[in-house]
């Protein structure tokens, strides 16, 4: 089972890509945990999970969110915006698995 959060603004953006990643990984067979939050939401949604993703409107808060997910042993990136604004669910499940390690 992968874990994935994504954090955006106000965690509505997101629900699209989450289900086009939802759908890649019911088609390569990958069992998985999908939700996105708001960004404020960071410090209680990243326990325990294999990757955070943060929106490409929220990259700006990349460092902080890094040093959160850092003292939580979560790998955390920002989205690719062309795989974002595209929806790509099969690139953005990819881009998550590898920084799971997965």
């Amino acid at each position: 089972m992968l874990t994935i959060r994504l954090f955006c603004n106000e965690g509505m953006s997101t629900s699209l890509l989450v289900e086009e990643m939802k759908k890649a990984a019911a088609a390569e067979g990958t069992e998985v945990d999908i939700r996105a939050y708001p960004i404020n939401d960071l410090d209680d949604k990243a326990k325990g999970i294999d990757c955070a993703l943060l929106g490409p409107q929220v990259g700006y808060l990349k460092a902080k969110a890094s040093k959160t997910c850092q003292q939580l042993g979560v790998p955390m990136d920002v989205i690719p915006m062309q795989d974002y604004g595209m929806c790509n669910g099969k690139n953005v499940l990819a881009f998550a698995k590898k920084l799971a390690g997965k």
